[in-house]
Parts: C-alpha cells; sequence; structure tokens
C-alpha cells in the first residue's frame, strides 16, 4: 500500500508549476507542427532537451494525453497523436458546425467592449502572420477563437470547442504553415459580421474558414 508521503509526493508533482510549464511547451511544439503527427515523445530525450528530470515529462504526456494531443500505448510509450481519413473528415464536421454556432451566437449576444478587444487581437495578429512565426499565430488564432466565444456568452460551447480545436490543429499544422495572412483575411470578415450583427453570414464564414483551413470540401 502506498504510504501517505509517497502519495503526497506524487500529488505534488502532478500539480508543480514546472509540470504546467513542460505541458505549454510540449503542446505549443505539437501545435505548431515542430513534432509531427505519430512522431514518438521518448521522455529520456524530452527531459534532456527541456533540462527537467522524467517526472514532469511523464506527467505532462499523460495530461496531453487526456487531451488528445498525445497517444499512449503499452510497450511503444507515447507519440504525437494521428488520426485516420474518416476521423480527420469527422472532425472537421464537428468543428465546422460548432465554430458556425459560436459565430452565430456572437454576432446576436455581441458586446461592444469585446468586439473591441477582438478588433485589437484582429490587428495585432495580422502583423504576427507577416513574420511567419507559426507558435505565435497559434496562439495569436486561439486568442480570437477565445474571445470570439466570450462574445457568444455560451460556456459549455467555449469549454467543448477549447478542447475540439486542439485536436484539430494537429490536422492543420502541416497544411497552414504558409496560410497566416489567409487565416487572418477570413477572421477578419466573420468579425465584420459579426460587428454587423448578421448571425447568418457570421455562421456561414466560420463554417467555411474551419474547411478552408483543413482543405476539404464541406
Amino acid at each position: 500500500m502506498e504510504s501517505t508521503e509517497s502519495m503526497e509526493s506524487s500529488l505534488g508533482a502532478r500539480h508543480s508549476p514546472l509540470t504546467h510549464l513542460v505541458v505549454k511547451e510540449i503542446r505549443e511544439r505539437i501545435l505548431s507542427g515542430a513534432i509531427a503527427a505519430g512522431e514518438r515523445l521518448v521522455e529520456g530525450r524530452l527531459s534532456v532537451e527541456l533540462g527537467v528530470s522524467r517526472m514532469p515529462v511523464r506527467e505532462a504526456l499523460r495530461q496531453l494525453a487526456a487531451e488528445g494531443l498525445v497517444t499512449i500505448e503499452p510497450r511503444r510509450g507515447a507519440s504525437v497523436t494521428s488520426f485516420s481519413d474518416d476521423q480527420m473528415r469527422e472532425l472537421v464536421e464537428v468543428r465546422a458546425t460548432l465554430e458556425a454556432l459560436n459565430a452565430k451566437l456572437a454576432a446576436k449576444r455581441h458586446d461592444p467592449q469585446q468586439i473591441a478587444r477582438l478588433e485589437k487581437i484582429l490587428a495585432d495578429g495580422a502583423r504576427v502572420a507577416d513574420l511567419n512565426d507559426p507558435v505565435a499565430v497559434t496562439e495569436f488564432n486561439s486568442l480570437f477563437h477565445d474571445t470570439l466565444g466570450d462574445i457568444a456568452a455560451n460556456s459549455v460551447l467555449k469549454d467543448l470547442m477549447r478542447s475540439l480545436r486542439d485536436r484539430t490543429a494537429l490536422l492543420f499544422a502541416p497544411l497552414n504553415r504558409n496560410r497566416g495572412p489567409q487565416n487572418w483575411q477570413e477572421h477578419a470578415a466573420i468579425l465584420r459580421a459579426v460587428i454587423a450583427g448578421d448571425a447568418e453570414l457570421a455562421s456561414l464564414l466560420a463554417a467555411r474558414h474551419v474547411y478552408s483551413a483543413a482543405r476539404m470540401e464541406p
């Protein structure tokens, strides 16, 4: 039976700031495409690269597995999650549907202060897109969609979308390394529809944006 001391140690490691930093670093590498889908995530190699022990790396991989970004298999260890063609199509279909709902609600419930915030993010993101920095583009892309979710004001939808965006980002990363300016042009079109209160147009543009980013036909 595990001692109280060892249980406390395990819990402490599980919630340590160091583990959060390791999760953030590995997540950024995955979502930026620096680590490809299907690539193995070797604990020893990651611990050397990140300058930490294996424990926070192991816990980080478990957390990322819970998010769906990492797959952990017996005897094979951890790897970046990869999807079949059918799984890719299903993920894109669901994300396009929920993004459309998110934009539609934002257009109906938009708040002037939130829209001003979104306009600033859009302007900053357009500048970042020109720098060809995949990590920064990924961060601004998430920030844009999160803020749109704030305007939509549906907490259940926002939680679902956050998880789904991480998973579909695995599909988009290798396809969209040179798509930064186009992404932000599409964001601008969605924003204009939200500001105008045109719920149907915002919904249509948001769904089209997802299919365009995935290079799939709706």
